[in-house]
């Protein structure tokens, strides 16, 4: 399976909404990412994504449907030459080495795009999936931070993975 990141396009609601919908996906991305997952909130994503020149929030697209994304966020001040990544795909595409080759591509785009040194990205510490992506994308564990976050409830440890240029 070949996927590939491409700009977000109002013709990608109907997709969004499909894969974005799933408790199980939510699970392991911020409050911010919205459980039940409706048009509305993809329309609004969409918007915020297509808003941003280079672009900086892509669809992963498989087969020609968007079933996931990715993003590059852009710190300020101090923290300016530094981008957190995140990302998420859906649920039918999890553990079929997919993420991996989106993660390396959008790492090479942010390098070769923003005025950046580092990379990170911060799984939840029960996301083991997400862990061995980053480890195969070349990611290096910087730090632990035991019960820092909570999520359903649950207190969950943060990690830090990140790449250099």
């Amino acid at each position: 399976m070949k996927a590939q990141i491409r700009p977000w396009s109002l013709d990608d609601v109907e997709d969004l909404v499909k894969y974005a919908n799933n408790p199980r996906v939510a699970a392991n991305l911020t409050d911010g990412f919205p459980h039940p997952y409706t048009k509305e909130d993809a329309e609004r994503f969409i918007t915020m994504a297509m808003s941003a020149t280079p672009t900086r929030i892509f669809a992963i697209e498989l087969n020609g449907e968007a079933v996931g994304g990715i993003g590059l966020h852009l710190l300020e001040d101090i923290y300016r030459n530094n981008a957190e990544l995140g990302y998420w795909l859906a649920e039918p595409f999890w553990g079929k080495g997919i993420m991996t080759g989106i993660v390396k591509e959008i790492v090479n785009y942010g390098f070769a795009h923003f005025f950046i040194n580092r990379i990170y990205a911060r799984p939840f510490g029960s996301n083991m999936g997400s862990q061995r992506v980053l480890e195969k994308a070349g990611f290096q564990l910087e730090a632990r931070f035991h019960k820092t976050l909570i999520k359903n409830g649950e207190l969950e440890d943060e990690l830090v993975f990140a790449i250099r240029r």
